[in-house]
């Protein structure tokens, strides 16, 4: 009995993969498709069953890809959850989605997943042996579903806080892209003027026999300092700006104290606050709506916030709510939480409806962020104007002076 057990355990485990095909059907007609199965043999069979005579059978190409995005995993959730709710399958739904995608990272990645869950796995035991693309707020949520029997509900609730994370960090990126293109350009700008334009006016100017005014020297003595050092100011400059986003992105010191800083930046400061309030706010009404218990749902939310601020905040309050304090109490102590999001918290204890009011607490906040978004975006454009206004045309304007005094040589 164990024998015939293992036996099967291993015949579910062998791994297949896609193959494109060719032939002709019974008519004559040439008919092309794909295939999941073990081999080429196993595609030979299949197609002879259906009376089509292969005469060319590949192996779909899984090698490369890019990189896996969250914005791939969003897209995947919202398909299986859509998927599920029609009534597919989940195997044949796994299928449609890994034959659909572009990446053939993700189709590699759901693959696996479905070979786990074909094996016998549950669905949220396959997500957690890829932590690197599936957190614990993700797995919780489907281990949650599949418990209760509304797997297909809770991926759609999934699906829309992914969503809507992902609108959020789109928003921000595109209002912090547009200065730091900028500033990249002007430094590239002013290295070009520094080392090819300002020598050219130089040997021009010793020619005047003129005392050249402080602008302009100054401007020659840093063009002097990039033409003798240029490699020097480009390796320090890049290596600094690489060093320091590596640091930020593996150092927990270096995080928290950058988080910390985030919050207090001028302009950009009150837009992060706002994001990272409509996701903390987002992410414990979709734990809340899932069934997941309060303390249990407050493990996943502190990380799902992106800011280390609120996650020590978040540890805080769930170590007062396993107390016995009142999640409301628990957040005003915290000292993070704005006073609407407060109210909002405390109505939903009341009422019984704390997924409801945080949800409409997230909403606003989400509407914040776009509205902050758009008003940067307007904003941003006379300050970058002025300021390289005010650098190059510093540069021009220095330059061109000499040619004023021009007169006084004789």
């Amino acid at each position: 009995m164990a024998t015939t057990t293992n036996k099967r355990s291993t015949a579910n485990m062998v791994k297949e993969f896609f193959f494109e095909w060719e032939g002709k059907d019974r008519s004559g007609k040439i008919v092309r498709g794909e295939l999941r199965a073990a081999g080429e043999h196993q595609v030979q069979a299949s197609l002879r069953r259906q009376g089509i005579l292969a005469t060319k059978i590949k192996k779909r190409r899984t090698k490369g890809g890019k990189k896996i995005k969250s914005k791939d995993i969003a897209i995947f959730t919202r398909q299986l959850a859509t998927m599920m709710r029609s009534g597919v399958p989940l195997l044949q739904a796994f299928d449609i989605v890994a034959r659909g995608s572009a990446n053939a990272s993700v189709t590699r990645l759901l693959n696996d997943i479905r070979t786990d869950v074909e094996a016998g796995s549950s669905l949220a035991s396959a997500f957690k042996k890829h932590p690197m693309y599936f957190n614990a707020l993700y797995c919780n949520l489907v281990e949650a579903g599949e418990a209760a029997g509304i797997l297909d509900s809770l991926l759609d609730r999934l699906a829309v806080y992914m969503e809507k994370t992902e609108a959020i960090k789109s928003k921000i990126k595109s209002a912090l892209m547009y200065p730091i293109a900028v500033v990249v350009v002007a430094f590239v700008v002013v290295s070009i003027i520094m080392i090819f334009v300002i020598p050219a006016f130089k040997d021009i100017f010793t020619n005047f026999g003129a005392d050249l005014p402080a602008p302009t020297l100054v401007v020659i003595s840093i063009s002097e300092f990039f033409v003798a050092y240029w490699w020097l100011i480009f390796l320090v400059t890049f290596g600094s700006v690489y060093f320091f986003f590596q640091s930020w992105k593996r150092s927990e010191k270096m995080q928290a104290f950058m988080d910390r800083l985030l919050l207090k930046f001028p302009i950009f400061g009150d837009l992060i606050y706002k994001s990272v309030i409509a996701r903390w706010t987002r992410t414990l009404s979709t734990m809340f709506a899932a069934g997941v218990p309060l303390v249990e749902a407050l493990d996943s939310v502190g990380g799902a916030s992106g800011n280390y601020v609120y996650k020590v905040a978040t540890t805080k309050i769930q170590n007062e709510v396993a107390t016995g304090t009142s999640l409301t109490n628990a957040m005003t102590n915290s000292g993070v939480f704005p006073s609407m999001v407060l109210q909002m918290t405390a109505i939903g204890e009341e009422s019984g409806s704390i997924d409801h009011m945080l949800g409409k607490a997230a909403d606003f906040y989400e509407n914040e962020v776009d509205e902050m978004v758009a008003g940067l975006s307007s904003l941003m454009e006379p300050i970058i104007i002025v300021f390289l206004g005010g650098l190059i045309g510093g540069i021009v304007v220095s330059m061109y002076l000499p040619i004023f005094k021009m007169g006084e040589v004789v």
